[in-house]
């Protein structure tokens, strides 16, 4: 009677819809602009991280929480 497990692909279905992905982009977008969307998705991934922690570094810093 053990709760809902989360489903977890294996790794090679990952990367199989990547790389199919990655194909259809190239047919969509043509070669000359793949280095351009690489750079976008870098620089989303990179800006989430610093969300995530600057997020972090937030919460474990005692703020101006409400004096007691």
């Amino acid at each position: 009677m053990g709760g809902a497990r989360a489903y977890h692909p294996p790794v090679s279905d990952i990367l199989l819809v990547l790389i199919v992905l990655l194909i259809l982009v190239l047919i969509w977008r043509g070669p000359k602009t793949l280095p351009e969307i690489g750079r976008m998705f870098g620089r989303g991934v990179r800006e989430a991280r610093e969300e995530i922690n600057r997020t972090r570094r937030d919460d474990s810093t005692p703020g101006d929480g409400p004096a007691a």
